[in-house]
């Protein structure tokens, strides 16, 4: 199944499987390739598939462009 492409039925199976998900909160899931997908109670937002090298690349960067932002503002007053 990891070398096909998944159907939407087989990512949302996949997405509300308790397994795929570390804590509840952090999902994981080598056979889904998308970067970013729905937080488990799709209202409130996306998160990272920390099973993809890419997407944890992403969330790093994402991270850092906080920060540096952040750090940035309070040293500019």
């Amino acid at each position: 199944m990891s070398s096909e492409k998944l159907t939407k039925q087989q990512l949302r199976e996949s997405h509300q499987n308790p397994d795929n998900w570390i804590w509840g909160i952090f999902y994981f899931n080598h056979e889904d390739k998308r970067l970013m997908p729905p937080k488990r109670n799709r209202m409130m937002g996306w998160t990272v598939n920390f099973a993809n090298p890419f997407s944890i690349g992403l969330f790093v960067l994402i991270l850092g462009g906080i920060i540096g932002i952040s750090f940035l503002l309070k040293n500019s007053k």
